[in-house]
């Protein structure tokens, strides 16, 4: 038995015109006009016979779209103001955990070859060890007419300290007639609350006894090594009990 087959349409196949969508269309585009003309009558008479409301809602109209673009603008900035404070109030706990590591003072090298140095780099370490110990304003002064004084400064103790740098070789000690110079000048002209002579030599005993008696103090080179390294006093310090370093105060 042979089944009849259903016949394709062509692809090419038109829709046949609907009047009732068409007309129904219309019928729409036509109400919406109407809507809308209807309401610009109604407003065009409402301008006409109350234009004070009429600019007044504009102007409320206005104000309202520029405040809701006002409360979006500082919402998105009170956002990230949050944000901000957030990162901070981390990074403020992570600072608080963090250990604290205690600030230490600019160190001079412990192994400073002072003999090494000119006169004028001897006045600087000089000077830089002061500033590492705590001093004040330091100031290196050494030079012509300087009247014996090579360094000043102010201790943490708030003492005025005036030191005077001789740069001398092993053979070379340092005598009486350097103390005597810088003893006329260190308290009376410096006005020093400590008077200090640095040397990279030692002291001859004449000299030890005059700096003794004038209260001058005499920091040679064993003593100039302990406090360069730390493990003697500084000299505007009492010389701890037992200290054998030269200390002719």
């Amino acid at each position: 038995m042979t089944i009849p087959t259903r016949p394709t349409p062509p692809a090419n196949r038109r829709y046949g015109f609907d009047l009732r969508s068409t007309a129904l269309f219309f019928v729409l585009v036509a109400v919406a006009l109407s809507v809308l003309g209807l309401a610009a009558r109604m407003m065009a008479g409402a301008v006409e016979r109350r234009p004070a409301w009429m600019f007044a809602l504009v102007v409320v109209g206005v104000a309202g779209i520029a405040g809701l673009r006002r409360r979006l603008h500082l919402a998105r900035a009170a956002r990230r103001a949050a944000a901000a404070l957030d990162e901070a109030a981390r990074t403020a706990a992570d600072a608080l955990e963090a250990p604290v590591t205690p600030r230490q003072p600019p160190a001079v090298e412990v192994a400073v070859d002072y003999d090494a140095l000119t006169p004028e780099e001897f006045e600087e370490a000089i000077a830089a060890l002061c500033e590492r110990d705590g001093c004040s304003a330091v100031e290196v002064v050494g030079g012509a007419g300087d009247l014996g004084a090579d360094v000043l400064a102010v201790s943490p103790e708030g003492s005025r300290v005036v030191i005077q740098c001789k740069q001398y070789g092993d053979s070379h000690r340092v005598g009486s007639q350097d103390l005597q110079r810088f003893g006329g000048t260190c308290f009376t002209v410096h006005e020093a609350d400590v008077a200090v002579l640095v040397t990279t030599s030692e002291f001859t005993a004449p000299a030890v006894e005059y700096a003794e008696q004038c209260g001058i103090v005499c920091v040679d080179r064993e003593t100039l090594r302990a406090w360069t390294d730390g493990t003697g006093p500084r000299p505007w310090e009492p010389a701890p009990d037992g200290w054998e370093g030269q200390w002719g105060r």
